[in-house]
């Protein structure tokens, strides 16, 4: 397949691109809406599908919308800003849904509403920035090279302007977090009206138990919340700065460690006789299979997953559905504009008899 095709947008993959077929392929193309029909030229063939660069809208959907980033569709941070949003959060969903389907074979997964974003846009406290030889910004789209960013439509109005600070300040070479002023210098998450809406919905779902474990607890952003509703709370974190932000207003009943959760939460999990929740929120490379192991052979009363790569969320829920049911999976638009998505999942030891 060579050249300029056209071609009907029959759907919009986790990752952002959309999918057509042609000549007996699958075919990827960026900047597109599912029911669009489109003129693409060609730029790489593979053996199963085929990446192509949008050349024209021929028929637009009626979710278009204009960007309003001028750097749009040259950075590799947004993906969606010519989709309204509305049809980002049903597209997004139906990612979840599907990609729950195919690799985690969850044929009727307990699907809840997506919790939106109350911005679509200016939601980010912070921002990373990389310099280098005088340009100061983000990656280019599928490129090493780096593209000037004076002002990022996605981040608040106070990271915008710690960024025109930075900006004149001619910094070296190198990588550089810019948040707001009182932003914390630990891991948080980056939109602070979605983390909220996270906090109240692991407030509702967590169970009634003796015991809180809090894995990849940084500062202490769940079990801080849920300390009042547990006998104890264990949270663990290789990063000793954040462990030492969460020790600082620690209650009797709170401990952390600054630790490997590789050796910690199985053990915490073989010596346990109490009742105990589970909160896992990993990097995006998901659970390890000793995790993995540790949860199957000692499951705890309840395991609540949060997720930020709906494929590594599929692959560790089919390797712990025998022992797990899922109660709740609820998609939350931590990052409006991208691709990402997160995820919350709920999950409960099954019982004898019982799917």
């Amino acid at each position: 397949m060579r050249g300029v095709v056209e071609l009907e947008i029959q759907d919009v993959a986790f990752g952002g691109k959309g999918v057509a077929r042609s000549s007996g392929k699958a075919v990827f193309v960026p900047y597109v809406i599912d029911g669009e029909i489109v003129s693409a030229r060609v730029v790489r063939e593979h053996k199963k599908f085929v990446e192509a660069e949008l050349e024209a809208v021929l028929t637009s959907s009626p979710h278009r919308v204009e960007p309003r980033c001028p750097y749009f569709g040259r950075c590799g941070g947004c993906v969606y800003q010519h989709m309204e949003y509305d049809h980002q959060l049903a597209l997004k969903w139906r990612q979840v849904k599907e990609t729950l389907r195919r690799i985690g074979k969850l044929e009727n997964a307990a699907m809840r509403p997506f919790i939106p974003s109350p911005l679509d846009y200016g939601y980010r406290n912070r921002i990373t920035l990389h310099v280098e030889n005088g340009v100061i910004g983000f990656f280019r789209r599928e490129s090493n090279s780096l593209l000037d960013i004076e002002h990022c439509p996605i981040a608040s109005a106070d990271v915008n302007a710690q960024l025109t600070r930075f900006r004149a300040t001619h910094p070296h070479n190198g990588h550089y977090t810019v948040r707001a002023p009182d932003g914390p210098r630990i891991f948080i998450q980056t939109n602070d009206a979605v983390a909220a809406s996270m906090l109240d919905l692991v407030g509702r779902i967590a169970a009634s138990a003796d015991l809180l474990i809090d894995g990849y607890c940084g500062a202490g952003f769940f079990s801080k919340r849920l300390r009042s509703c547990f006998r104890q709370v264990i949270g663990i974190d290789w990063d000793r700065q954040a462990i030492a932000v969460a020790q600082r207003d620690a209650q009797p009943n709170e401990k952390y460690i600054a630790g490997n959760i590789e050796t910690e939460l199985p053990r915490l999990l073989r010596e346990n006789e109490e009742p105990a929740v589970v909160i896992l929120d990993p990097p995006a490379i998901g659970l390890t299979n000793s995790i993995r192991q540790a949860l199957q052979e000692h499951p705890p009363a309840q395991l609540i997953y949060i997720s930020c790569n709906p494929s590594t969320l599929a692959r560790d829920l089919a390797a712990l559905g025998k022992i797990f049911r899922c109660e709740s999976i609820t998609p939350l638009d931590m990052f409006p504009q991208t691709a990402e998505i997160e995820v919350m999942v709920e999950l409960s030891p099954r019982q004898s008899g019982r799917p």
